[in-house]
């Protein structure tokens, strides 16, 4: 059974930095989509970022590119999500989410069918 289990959130003020970690157990690594989604009060979750971990490719939505980067380390099964110069618009709780490797829109949420417990991203302004 695939358990995710996420991590990093916190606090921080506009401009700063965070590391949010996910890490895997139960699958073999090889050949999913590991994504990051996130979603704020009010609103529907989103995708921010995504990665193959077969290839390595990844994927980013528009309001995260050149500012969020996702990465991974396949011995330890653990996907990051750097996220730098931080506005108060990616304040939200934001998950991990597994999915094996499909065809289509990477960050579609309903591709993916294994979720981490969320963790608490607030950025002040």
């Amino acid at each position: 059974q695939v358990q995710l289990v996420d991590s990093g959130g916190g606090s921080v003020q506009a401009g700063g930095s965070l590391r949010l970690s996910c890490v895997a157990s139960g699958v073999t690594f090889n050949g999913y989509f590991m994504g990051w989604f996130r979603q704020a009060p009010g609103k529907e979750r989103e995708g921010v970022a995504s990665i193959n971990t077969l290839s390595g490719l990844s994927f980013y939505a528009d309001a995260v590119k050149d500012r969020f980067t996702i990465s991974q380390d396949r011995a330890r099964k653990t996907v990051y999500l750097q996220m730098n110069s931080l506005k108060s618009e990616d304040t939200a709780v934001y998950s991990c989410a597994a999915a094996r490797s499909f065809s289509g829109y990477v960050l579609a949420s309903s591709k993916y069918n294994n979720w981490g417990q969320g963790t608490q991203v607030t950025v002040s302004s």
